[in-house]
């Protein structure tokens, strides 16, 4: 049984792209439905650290930081090269202060400053030490009401007893908590707060990073009337001649016809769990055996596939088809495998990264993005890109490793589901790792002698604004860098992993989808993972697909609204 429905706009997709589409559309007083084939909303987003890379933005300004378009536009031109597209850029940098100053005068989204956290390559030109991300603030749970069901639970591996902990101060407040009393005090009132919730609740109740940016966006459109359909899948797209003016939802045994008067909006998330266009776009996932993607299991490149079907074009030509992210796997007690993405504890003091032989072969504190495009570039086609990050007992104690927390949380369970490497000695913990126990020691005396001096002589490591941000101050001269000396040593694998895809739909200014030869569909759009990155295939700052996700949804809301005030809809007109 079909049944029919008429809305303004049709989203597909509930990350922040989609959801940005659904709340800025429903603010201009357009009815939206919102289609999300999973059962939870949230998409990505939910999962993610929540960051929002929008240069000018008015969270920065407030806190005291000045940019220039100029400065950005440089920026931009320097990491997407070939790739960089002036119209898509141009739209960016003049809405995303817009949509920022829409979301916190308008909705339920606040957002925070993060003026210290820095562009990842802020001495290239027009880069800058910090200012141009922001991030949602922390939302209590309580205020989706019994819509919390229907939000996306972070990742497990990103939890401490299901305890959500946010980044920056609050996470340095957790790695200090057996050295600083006010830490300590900190880290007791968190635990209580969240053993009263699991009492009362069952679950944590204080949302942050992504999880808090997925909520407050949802609670928007449902404050606003957007209709969020979940189980809900988009398997075909409607058209009246070249115009698509809705789609064929999923529902139960049946069908749904939306018919969207303004336009649809495709923001499925991409294809990072799509294995057939991953063999075709990821090198090193020929045989999907390379790969292991964070992202929810429904993220098969819906997107992609129904803009496709009416003549859409995809991005193949970006030097990455997504944004890389080391990851190592985590045995669960079920059987299952959790993936932990490693953002933060690569550019700690007294980490390196080697490979098989025992070599280094990257600036562990450089970007996640950056680490993987060395690691491809060290082990070579055809080889497994995997390396092995490997510390000694102090550093374990003080700062744990991927999802082995720091002291005094138990190291034992993980080494013995194998997880965690370990060793008395070096040569040891070689043996246990499968590296070559030579070339590790003699790594390890090289990095040893420079900590003298205080420099990473052969990869620079502690030598950018952004490594330092992720380092530890107490160490000095450099943040990034202590001795590896004291054993036992530890070592854990990691992987080739994403944070979403890069090479998605091919768009214009207002977030319109292009056809093979460069002219808009009419009456569709892409925000997120579905467009194509305007970053050009590359990694420039925290957040830059969930800021020109928030943007570009906002672009394309914008452009409904004012084509509806203009135009029939070509099925009214027909």
């Amino acid at each position: 049984m079909t049944e029919s429905l008429t809305c303004d706009v049709l989203v597909v997709g509930s990350g922040a792209g989609g959801l940005a589409a659904a709340v800025a559309a429903a603010a201009r007083g357009l009815s939206v439905i919102v289609a999300e084939k999973d059962r939870h909303v949230g998409g990505t987003t939910a999962l993610s650290g929540g960051f929002l890379w929008v240069p000018n933005n008015p969270v920065s300004r407030r806190d005291g930081i000045e940019d220039s378009a100029d400065a950005v536009r440089t920026y931009l031109r320097h990491e997407a090269g070939n790739h960089y597209n002036p119209e898509t850029v141009e739209a960016f940098i003049a809405a995303g202060p817009e949509a920022v100053e829409f979301f916190e005068t308008k909705t339920a989204v606040q957002f925070e400053p993060a003026s210290a956290f820095s562009d990842y390559h802020p001495d290239a030109p027009g880069g800058r030490p910090g200012g141009r991300s922001i991030k949602a603030q922390p939302y209590r749970a309580q205020g989706l009401g019994a819509e919390l069901k229907r939000l996306r639970p972070p990742l497990p591996e990103l939890t401490f007893v299901g305890l959500m902990i946010g980044s920056g101060p609050e996470l340095k407040h957790f790695f200090n908590v057996t050295r600083s009393v006010t830490s300590a005090a900190y880290v007791a009132g968190r635990l209580a707060a969240h053993a009263r919730d699991l009492l009362l609740n069952g679950r944590g109740m204080l949302l942050t990073n992504g999880n808090a940016l997925a909520a407050r966006l949802f609670r928007s459109a449902l404050d606003l009337g957007v209709d969020v359909r979940t189980e809900a899948p988009a398997l075909r797209l409607l058209r009246d001649g070249a115009a698509v003016t809705g789609a064929m939802l999923g529902a139960g045994a049946g069908e749904v016809a939306v018919q969207a008067r303004c336009g649809v909006v495709l923001a499925a998330g991409g294809f990072p769990q799509d294995k057939a266009r991953r063999r075709r776009m990821f090198p090193h996932d020929h045989d999907n055996a390379g790969h292991f993607s964070p992202a929810p299991a429904g993220n098969t490149g819906d997107g992609l596939r129904l803009g496709e079907a009416v003549g859409a074009a995809v991005e193949d030509g970006y030097p990455n088809a997504a944004a890389w992210v080391p990851v190592s796997r985590v045995p669960r007690k079920d059987g299952s495998w959790g993936v932990f993405p490693h953002f933060i504890d690569r550019a700690k003091p007294g980490l390196i990264a080697v490979l098989e032989n025992g070599r280094r072969f990257v600036n562990e504190a450089n970007s996640y993005h950056d680490f993987i495009q060395a690691l491809f570039a060290a082990t070579g086609k055809g080889k497994p890109a995997k390396a092995w990050l490997v510390v000694d007992q102090p550093f374990l104690r003080r700062f744990g490793l991927g999802f082995v927390k720091p002291f005094p949380v138990p190291v034992g369970p993980q080494i013995r589901s194998g997880y965690l490497k370990s060793g008395q000695t070096l040569a040891a913990l070689a043996h246990a790792a499968g590296i070559d126990a030579g070339g590790l020691e003699e790594t390890v005396a090289a990095w040893n002698r420079d900590m003298a001096a205080g420099e990473d002589r052969a990869f620079g490591k502690g030598s950018t604004a952004y490594n330092r941000f992720n380092g530890d101050p107490e160490f000095q001269p450099n943040p990034c860098l202590a001795p590896i000396a004291q054993g036992p040593y530890y070592a854990v694998e990691v992987v080739v992993g994403d944070l979403g895809t890069f090479a998605g739909l091919r768009c214009d200014g207002h977030a319109r989808v292009l056809d093979a030869q460069g002219a808009p569909i009419p009456g569709l759009y892409a925000a997120g993972n579905d467009a194509a990155s305007i970053m050009g295939g590359n990694y420039p700052g925290g957040g830059i697909t969930l800021g020109p996700a928030l943007t570009f949804g906002y672009i394309a809301a914008r452009h409904m609204a004012g084509a509806a005030q203009r135009t029939p809809h070509p099925a009214e007109a027909a």
